[in-house]
């Protein structure tokens, strides 16, 4: 359905590090870039996701009630994200990472914020 995501970042270079970090837990490539715009992309076969400053030049901000989700192949990939991310500079958020039981069956999640205060997850979807 998405070709990209972009998310503004204040702090490009922290966003970047945070990013190349959680993302290369589930196995993304680190970042290209910047490209012209000073923006930094990783991509896969599936789409696209970037950071950068926003092009008003007003300060970036987060969308409250928004979450960007993030497949992960198993739960270990879950948890090495939450990990990653944590050590690169987010922070953890909502519950634990696990397993929910929700409308949707069963899921394995983390939640962070980035640098920039961004909502993120990463999600596995097991087996029922």
């Amino acid at each position: 359905m998405f070709t990209h995501i972009t998310v503004g970042a204040d702090d490009v270079e922290a966003s970047r590090k945070f990013y190349d970090a959680a993302l290369g837990a589930l196995g993304i490539a680190p970042a290209s870039g910047p490209d012209p715009k000073g923006r930094y992309w990783w991509r896969t076969d599936r789409g696209a996701f970037a950071i950068g400053n926003p092009i008003d030049g007003a300060p970036a901000s987060c969308a409250n009630g928004g979450t960007i989700g993030f497949g992960a192949r198993d739960a270990e990939a879950v948890q090495a994200f939450h990990d990653a991310g944590v050590a690169a500079g987010g922070r953890a958020i909502e519950d634990p990472p696990g397993e929910r039981q929700g409308p949707f069956g069963k899921l394995v999640l983390a939640y962070l914020r980035d640098p920039s205060g961004n909502k993120i997850c990463a999600l596995h979807r097991p087996a029922n």
